[in-house]
């Protein structure tokens, strides 16, 4: 079982390796230009205002 490659499937090995780094670093070059909206923390309820609503709503 002592099987060897030879040059030209080294050679393949090698390009397609490399194409798939520089496809990963292209994509990358290529999101970073985006920008995603960044939520405002009024938005989002916080824990402690969560749980004083729900004080709140308790019938008394």
């Amino acid at each position: 079982m002592n099987q060897e490659f030879e040059t030209w499937q080294v050679i393949l090995i090698i390009a397609m390796v490399l194409g798939v780094v520089w496809s990963n670093i292209a994509l990358l070059k290529y999101a970073n230009k985006f920008k995603f909206p960044s939520q405002k923390q009024d938005e989002l309820p916080s824990d402690s205002q969560v749980e004083s609503d729900k004080d709140n709503k308790k019938p008394s």
